[in-house]
């Protein structure tokens, strides 16, 4: 039986027309792809919108606060559809009016720019609470020897809010890759959507579905040890807590 059960697993796994090798690991690249370039443009967003809020208008903190408030409240699921869909129709609209015709959104691109928004509104207040944990002692240094803005961010308030961020940051990047997998409501093939279409021909789920927890277990390790290694090197010189 288990000889059985690993010829028939080899066989689901093989690429050309037998198996279905292929189209997981296409798969496997599209969600890889979606998340480096949505966890990109999240903490892009995160880091405009931390140094927004600390230092912006009262206005922008007010537009700042809902976007966060949305972000984090709303289910991914939801957002993600409302974004797709909506998005779609008004970009659509838009376009219209100046006598274009209606465009049909890339779905790699739909993708990261849905999950970057979401990834943006917790990249936000994690990047916000690492620079408030700077010494204001060392920022006050930096102004006195005349630093400029960017080189006092460069040079004082990022390599010290890193240590305090990088936590927040990780849980961030595991939390897509996992969210990665609720774009195939929206019909993108990512290895959620290529396990589940392969499992529904090959009638196979238990093994598929397996195959696929392994994997996304790989990819959560191998980044876990990335940023662990990060950390260790952002903290040196830094005392250990016991």
């Amino acid at each position: 039986m288990i000889l059985a059960a690993a010829t028939s697993l080899t066989e689901l796994l093989s690429f050309g027309d037998k198996g279905y090798g292929d189209e997981l690991a296409w798969g496997v690249l599209n969600t890889i792809q979606i998340s480096i370039f949505g966890y990109a443009f999240g903490l892009a967003l995160g880091l405009l919108g931390a140094v927004g809020k600390l230092s912006g208008g009262k206005y922008l903190r007010y537009a700042l606060d809902f976007y966060t408030t949305i972000g984090r409240a709303v289910p991914e699921l939801v957002l993600i559809l409302l974004l797709y869909y909506a998005g779609t129709d008004s970009f659509n609209a838009l376009i219209g009016l100046f006598g274009h015709d209606p465009v049909q959104v890339n779905g790699m691109v739909a993708a990261i720019f849905v999950l970057g928004l979401v990834q943006g509104a917790y990249s936000t207040e994690v990047l916000r609470a690492a620079i408030q944990a700077v010494p204001i002692g060392q920022l006050e240094a930096a102004r006195a020897y005349g630093m400029t803005p960017w080189k006092m961010f460069s040079r004082v308030t990022l390599p010290a809010m890193l240590p305090n961020a990088i936590p927040g940051l990780a849980n961030l990047w595991l939390n897509i890759t996992k969210d990665s997998a609720l774009i195939s409501v929206v019909g993108f093939t990512e290895l959620a959507l290529a396990t589940r279409q392969a499992a529904g021909v090959s009638k196979q789920y238990f093994l598929l579905y397996v195959v696929a927890q392994i994997i996304y277990l790989t990819i959560s390790n191998f980044s876990g040890f990335l940023f662990n290694r990060l950390e260790q090197r952002v903290r040196r010189g830094q005392p250990k807590l016991v």
